[in-house]
């Protein structure tokens, strides 16, 4: 049977080209995911500075997060795994420690922070880092002394010369005394850690190893010198997390990321190639049954089905190989240029991905065809034939379980996301609702499709005259491979509507989130790296100045308890102004006010304090983004849209905790009719950039676009997906119908009353599978809306519908049209004995 499989491809090319082209592109993008997936779990980032260092030891960027408050038998609680938004660093101490290890030759602290000079911003190190990398003097010498620095050799600056530079805000005077290769300013050891401004701690240490150690060895002792403390001796390509701490942060996104997407794509993929599988075996019905009748067994049949599909299914995976390689490296690319992960993270695509996608591949096909085939050599011969020319059956017990356990859990789901969800997780479920509804829907095409040939019957019968009632006609007879091409248009449409309007309602949530809470008519920043928190006090004295607060962002996670509420990416903190945060936010408190955020305090989200039964006046363990824990008293609860609350804290408490340890924005309320920018104009601080709100607001906008441009990106590729299956199914369904266009020209129909038949039916099927999505989106649009935005109707331009309603429509008539115009070309006669 295998044997006459391989013959059959030779003469069915046109249904095993469309099984390839389904097969071969699911397995390119589920192959893509993978690779992404594979990239966020190593987060590889191969050392730069440090790469001769074996062994770096750096901060601990993962923490453990308690997942229940509530002590198991064990005494023990559950915990998930936090990421610490800024840099983790570790205690200075360590380096004498680890100097004294068994195999080190040396250890070296590392720091790093930025320097401006005049427009120009590089990193400043002290000498040790030099030192490591090997970045040997151009000109002069190393600086030996407080006030002393080496510039880049294209600075222009020569031995000798005094230069003003800005570090954290405050420009000092330093004196050159050389020049480097290397783009970057160094300075003394104990000066750089000064700059840094983090008292007793350093980035990393450089570990380098006596000649002949075991790096592995080594490894294990450094592991037990530093036990106890937030910090990981790192080696191979994990040393480059020592130099970029977002490495991890990035890593975890793209976990997240490739999961969600690849596990829609993997789904997406197993629908399509499922629906492309099952309409070309149900398209050789009368082949098949006339093998039943000469004494082909059910089994020989079978085994023949199999067999092809799976030749073609081996060829598809296999070739998929080297464009899901492509397109992996492309999505990460696009990922990386956004900012989603540090460049230098190196892309992997290893084995497992590429058996991954080659065994979903292998395994759909596998079962598409079992199902299929077996449909196929259950029946009798005599029946087989019968309903070989006008399919009738098609409801089963098992496909209406099926199909009621989808609507089961397609309902299930929008009652979750409309009662449980709160905020941008709501989008969580809108995926697979969209699936489960589309497969429930498609299992229950046939009996779709005979409503829809009788709601639209009369008005096609209206505006179409005798091709609407040939049209009909057929779509009566032909509504189980009607149903067929219905299917991906359902798919591609209300894919393509769910999820671009899912990005533009929650974008736009978010901008409403954000002016909500801003009352400043300016914001001030700085190209210097930011502000002394002091300056604050100094531009709420200037005249004209109603108000001003600092605003400093960052995230944190609260330790004593969890339950649930907090995920691996904490709670958003804001640290403002006690004095000035009244006049320039609007922040609505339940409870307390913002005058109260004075020393060790929190504004909690009023949800999370009911959720773990905490009031005001109590005291809870804050864990800002760089790992330090304080007791914070809670002064006051604050309310706001669901999903964006904030934890609002002293900007004086959190700035100290931040990578840049200065305030990056104030924001400012001018009295009536006063100039913030000419009251301000006196204040002498460098880099000093005054914005309006509109300004400001629109800066927010385009933050939020970039992970929007990422989401349209990802759905592009699978929307792109389902266009494809849309465009292979109505080719293949159009294309068999040779043999019928040409009967129907042997008896006095014309080639055009043909093509204008074959369009009627074109727009019924457009009709119903837009209608059908448009339905299938509202299911995860509406529950969302109401969550997100309180109001049914989701956010997003009108075009987007448009372009969707008039993309699937235009793709129906085409991939209907083309084909049965070739079709048509050939004589009746020749067409209607064609094989």
């Amino acid at each position: 049977m295998f044997r006459l499989a391989t013959r059959m491809l030779r003469f069915r090319k046109g249904g095993f080209a469309a099984s390839f082209i389904a097969l071969f592109f699911g397995a390119a993008i589920v192959l893509a995911c993978g690779g992404l997936m594979e990239t966020g779990i190593r987060s590889a980032v191969p050392p730069e500075r440090l790469a001769a260092a074996p062994i770096v030891v750096t901060g601990d960027q993962l923490f453990d997060l308690p997942r229940s408050a509530t002590p198991d038998e064990d005494g023990d609680r559950d915990a998930d795994t936090g990421v610490l938004s800024e840099r983790v660093r570790v205690d200075a101490g360590l380096v004498a420690k680890i100097d004294q290890v068994q195999g080190v030759e040396r250890a070296l602290p590392d720091v790093t922070f930025t320097v401006h000079d005049h427009g120009r911003q590089f990193d400043g190190h002290g000498w040790s880092s030099a030192v490591i990398a090997g970045n040997a003097l151009v000109t002069g010498s190393a600086p030996a002394k407080a006030g002393q620095v080496v510039l880049p050799a294209d600075a222009g600056r020569q031995a000798g010369d005094v230069v003003e530079l800005a570090v954290r805000g405050k420009v000092e005077r330093f004196t050159v005394t050389g020049s480097t290769s290397a783009p970057a300013a160094f300075f003394t050891d104990t000066e750089a850690g000064r700059l840094l401004g983090k008292a007793g701690a350093v980035d990393a240490i450089a570990v380098l190893a006596a000649p002949g150690t075991d790096v592995e060895a080594l490894r294990e002792r450094v592991d037990k010198a530093i036990s106890g403390a937030s910090a990981v001796a790192l080696t191979g390509d994990e040393r480059g997390r020592a130099e970029f701490p977002k490495a991890e942060e990035g890593g975890t996104g793209l976990i997240t990321l490739a999961g969600v997407f690849g596990g829609l794509a993997t789904t997406v993929a197993i629908f399509v190639v499922a629906s492309t599988l099952g309409l070309s075996v149900q398209q050789r019905a009368r082949e098949l049954a006339l093998l039943r009748a000469i004494g082909t067994t059910p089994g020989q049949l079978r085994r023949m089905v199999l067999g092809e599909t799976m030749v073609v299914g081996v060829l598809a995976t296999a070739l998929a190989y080297f464009p899901g390689q492509l397109l992996g490296r492309f999505l990460f690319d696009q990922l990386a240029q956004r900012g989603v992960v540090v460049e230098q993270m190196v892309f992997h695509q290893g084995w497992i991905p590429m058996v991954s996608a080659a065994g979903a591949g292998l395994l759909t096909a596998f079962g598409a065809a079992f199902v299929a085939g077996g449909r196929a050599a259950r029946a009798r011969p005599t029946e087989a034939l019968a309903e070989s020319a006008v399919p009738r059956r098609w409801l089963s017990a098992p496909r209406l379980i099926i199909a009621l356990l989808c609507l089961g859990g397609g309902t299930a789901l929008v009652i979750i996301t409309f009662t449980v969800m709160t905020g941008p997780i709501a989008a969580s479920t809108a995926g697979p609702t969209v699936m489960l509804w589309a497969i429930a829907l498609a299992l229950l095409g046939p009996g779709i499709a005979r409503l829809a040939i009788a709601l639209l019957g009369w008005p096609l019968r209206a505006l179409t005259g005798l091709s609407g009632r040939l049209a009909l006609l057929n779509a009566k007879n032909r509504r189980i491979r009607m149903a067929a091409a219905i299917t991906p248009i359902m798919l591609a449409s209300g894919m393509a509507l769910s999820m671009i309007y899912l990005q533009t309602t929650q974008s736009a949530a978010g901008e409403r989130a954000f002016s909500e809470h801003l009352r400043a008519d300016s914001v001030l920043a700085s190209t210097t790296g930011g502000f002394d928190p002091a300056l604050v006090d100094e531009v709420a004295g200037r005249p004209g100045v109603a108000g001003a607060s600092a605003l400093v962002t960052s995230s944190g996670f609260v330790t004593d308890f969890d339950d649930g509420w907090q995920d691996e990416e904490g709670l958003p903190l804001q640290g403002v102004t006690a004095e000035g945060a009244a006049q320039t936010m609007a922040v609505p408190f339940t409870s307390g006010s913002v005058g109260d955020l004075r020393g060790n305090t929190i504004a909690l989200p009023a949800a999370l304090a009911e959720s773990v039964g905490k009031s005001v006046g109590e005291t809870i363990t804050l864990r800002f983004g760089d790992g330090a824990t304080t007791e914070v008293r809670i002064a006051g609860l604050v309310g706001g849209r669901a999903g964006y609350e904030v934890g609002l804290v002293p900007a004086a408490l959190l700035a100290p905790h931040t990578d840049a340890g200065t305030v990056p924005q104030i924001l400012v309320k001018a009295e009536p009719g006063a100039d913030i920018a000419s009251a301000v104009a006196g204040l002498g601080q460098p880099g000093l950039v005054v914005a309006d709100r509109a300004t400001v607001t629109a800066a927010n906008a385009e933050q939020q676009d970039v992970g929007a441009v990422i989401n349209y990106l990802l759905v592009a590729m699978i929307v792109g997906y389902t266009v494809i299956s849309l465009v292979n199914t109505l080719v293949l369904a159009t294309a068999e119908r040779r043999r019928e266009f040409a009967l129907q020209r042997l008896v006095g129909s014309t080639r055009g009353q043909v093509l204008r038949m074959t369009a009627v039916e074109a727009t019924l099927v457009a009709v119903a599978g837009i209608v059908l999505g448009g339905f299938v989106s509202l299911t995860s649009l509406v529950p969302f809306s109401l969550v997100i935005s309180d109001t049914p109707v989701p956010d997003g331009p009108i075009g987007v519908l448009l372009a969707v309603v008039g993309g699937a429509a235009a793709l129906a008539l085409l991939a209907t049209l083309v084909p049965a115009w070739f079709a048509l070309r050939a004589r009746p006669v020749e067409a209607a004995v064609a094989p």
